[in-house]
């Protein structure tokens, strides 16, 4: 190395100070983690606790052998941080990647392994992931290398939507899934673009959200194998590789060194079209995996920083993946608070949606703690003030948190309680009507308003993770063969029932049967307080067969059919009249405080006015929402009433004030009428006393 020091001037730009096997470099710009493009170079940040020696490597675009090795001075080695700026290079001409050096003591937790090629944890776009489902030719022994990326995307003046959480009706999907089977009928199917042809249907069904299953980017081959002759994949993409970097694969183009415009495009035409952004985000695991696991990353950085060990060094798998990140070291932290402001200024996210959050909560032992640093930080953080935080409030070995997750009063959760007990309400079990009430009205006995706010329980029926809204009521259990596993994955527990045969029929009573449960699950969704989300495809039946473990199916299982959108646009249209119902009636949604007319903002009628009680055989439910609508100052109550009896029971309807009377706008018994209003075809005919038809749903609006 041969110094070339020379005096600084002011107004000059920065000058070479080194030169390193035929590069000028000089120290870099240590507060910016990963590659950052100057005007004459790029500077390049790593910081390790354990590490001894840094070697930087450039690669040529898509070669295995590097063309320059460039080990960093000590000079250029402050505190933990190594950075150096590099003179003379075109981003469009490279990719990088580290060696660290250090200490080898696997009961210590220490993997420094000097002859690994490590990828930036910071790096904005990943090489060698670009063609779903291929791998390049040295396979096994692939090294991933990252990319500098050029930012200049132009956002102009869109702004976050900021919709209160509790107004949010959140559409799950899968990018791939939404639209890479032909009937989608986009240009660019299974991608970013494939997605953006979408937004009129999904902003003509009324959903405000759309949560992204994972879409940084993630390693679909890991796992991959054939069974009975199909290729199976890692397909949801819950092993993420790089947590800075969008998954390429889903891009329409070849976006190189502007890797994410297409992404950006999406969510700029989203939000312009009043739809917000959540991520599911995984930060309780990376794809490195187990002691088997491949070392790419983090584990050849500072393993026993990033992953949490036990005393003789092997990895706490609490994910179920192989390993868990130790979430609240203080140098993981920031790394997790770092990524998430990233996604929010950089890519302007509007949420996250955290995947088996519990894991989080955990400390450096495993063990968890009642005020989780990072889960605080995130909850205070400055940049990450008004954006969405969800967590799945479980993790894969017991952990529990549905209504206690430490939520700093920012916190909302996955209510995995009301997926279940209303699953097995809406069937039809008995003993659950008081609790259904519970959950409809707010789960107040895990959410206290005063303590959590009206938006902390995320309703749902339906997720990713599981039986499709369709399946829940044409299968009595899981069908997960094609899995390869024996029908030995996914949950046991689905609280299904496939209305009378197991699987499709081509019997009548029994298809309207099942038509209607889906009618009432989604009704019910729609008239319960807290944010909702339903799984894309549930508003026009999809199916994926009975599997509910649908992980590794690349293929019809997991693809949207949307030819089943004409067959059941019976659903699609009562999906998009339910969300507009929810939209006009505030009241349902959060409390409006006091109604006029002197009706709490919530009242149970059982059967008859005023009735609260319930024992293991009831059925019939009835509950009263009023307060004072936001627009008008008027009084807005709604009526919900549900019997999951199999035969019609009676409902007496509580008197309104003078000059009012009920309107029924929903009837899920009610034949269905291609191309009138839905609200039209619900009439029946009473006084004050309805014969609710059975299973079904019937939902009234004082006038």
């Amino acid at each position: 190395m041969e110094a070339v020091h020379q005096k600084p001037q002011r107004g000059m730009k920065l000058q070479p100070l080194d030169e390193i096997n035929g590069f000028m470099v000089r120290p870099g710009f240590y507060n910016r983690d990963g590659a950052t493009a100057a005007s004459n170079g790029v500077s390049f940040t790593i910081h390790s606790r354990g590490a001894t020696k840094c070697t930087l490597l450039l690669f040529r675009p898509q070669e295995a052998e590097p063309y320059a090795r460039l080990e960093y001075p000590e000079s250029y080695h402050i505190g933990n941080t190594y950075s150096m700026l590099v003179f003379g290079i075109n981003i469009e001409e490279f990719e990088y990647a580290f060696q660290l050096d250090g200490p080898y003591d696997k009961a210590k937790g220490k993997l420094f392994d000097k002859e690994k090629v490590l990828l930036d944890p910071y790096a904005r776009a990943v090489t060698g992931q670009r063609k779903w489902g291929e791998r390049p030719e040295n396979g096994k022994n692939f090294e991933y290398h990252a990319r500098v990326v050029e930012n200049n995307f132009d956002w102009g003046k869109i702004m976050h939507l900021e919709t209160p959480l509790e107004d949010l009706v959140i559409y799950e999907m899968h990018v791939r899934g939404f639209t890479k089977d032909s009937s989608s009928g986009v240009t660019a199917p299974g991608t970013y673009e494939g997605l953006r042809q979408k937004i009129p249907y999904l902003k003509n069904l009324g959903v405000n959200a759309v949560e992204l299953m994972p879409i940084f980017e993630f390693d679909e081959m890991e796992d991959a194998r054939v069974v009975d002759g199909v290729q199976l994949y890692n397909y949801w993409g819950y092993n993420t590789v790089c947590f800075f970097a969008p998954n390429t694969s889903y891009t329409s183009e070849v976006e190189h060194n502007h890797e994410g415009d297409e992404l950006k495009q999406l969510i700029y035409e989203l939000k312009e079209n009043g739809i917000e952004v959540i991520l599911d985000v995984v930060f309780n695991h990376t794809a490195e995996g187990n002691d088997d696991g491949p070392c790419f990353s983090f584990k050849g950085i500072d393993n026993d920083v990033y992953y949490i060990l036990t005393p003789d060094g092997h990895y706490y798998n609490f994910s179920g993946c192989g390993n868990a990140l130790n979430s609240n070291h203080p140098m993981t932290r920031r790394f997790i608070i770092d990524c998430l402001r990233y996604w929010v200024t950089e890519y302007r996210v509007d949420g996250f949606r955290f995947d088996l959050a519990s894991i989080l909560t955990r400390d450096q032992k495993g063990e968890p703690m009642a005020e989780p640093p990072i889960i605080q930080e995130i909850a205070y953080d400055s940049i990450l003030g008004k954006v969405k935080l969800i967590a799945e409030a479980w993790d894969a070995v017991g952990l529990y948190q549905v209504g206690s997750f430490p939520a700093f009063r920012r916190w909302s959760e996955w209510n995995g309680r009301y997926r279940d007990d209303m699953r097995r309400f809406l069937k039809g079990d008995g003993g659950m009507a008081g609790t259904a009430i519970t959950r409809i009205t707010g789960s107040r006995d895990m959410y206290d308003p005063m303590k959590r706010g009206e938006s902390a329980s995320v309703n749902f029926l339906t997720c990713h993770d599981g039986f499709t809204l369709y399946d829940l009521y044409s299968y009595n259990v899981k069908h997960n063969e094609k899995n390869g596993w024996d029908n030995t994955d996914g949950d046991n527990n689905g609280n299904s029932w496939n209305c009378g045969v197991e699987g499709e029929t081509d019997d009548p009573e029994i298809e309207s049967l099942r038509r209607r449960m889906v009618k009432n699950a989604f009704a019910t969704l729609m008239c319960s307080r807290g944010p909702a989300m339903f799984y894309a495809g549930d508003e026009f039946c999809n199916t994926q067969f009975g599997n509910n473990n649908a992980y590794c199916q690349d293929n019809r299982i997991s693809w949207l059919d949307w030819n089943r959108l004409e067959e059941y646009g019976e659903i699609h249209d009562f999906f998009r009249y339910m969300i507009a119902f929810r939209k006009e009636h505030a009241v349902v949604r959060k409390s409006m405080g006091n109604a006029a007319c002197g009706f709490p903002e919530i009242s149970l009628h059982n059967g008859y006015p005023w009735n609260g009680r319930t024992d293991y055989n009831c059925r019939l439910i009835g509950i009263m929402y009023a307060g004072r609508d936001e627009t008008d100052s008027k009084d807005d109550i709604v009526f919900y009433g549900m019997n999951a009896y199999w035969d019609p029971l009676d409902m007496q309807l509580p008197n309104l004030p003078e000059g009012m009377r009920w309107k029924i706008c929903v009837n899920t018994f009610a034949e269905y009428a291609d191309g009138k209003d839905i609200g039209a075809e619900t009439n029946l005919q009473y006084d004050s006393m309805l014969k609710i038809p059975p299973r079904t749903v019937v939902v009234l609006v004082a006038e």
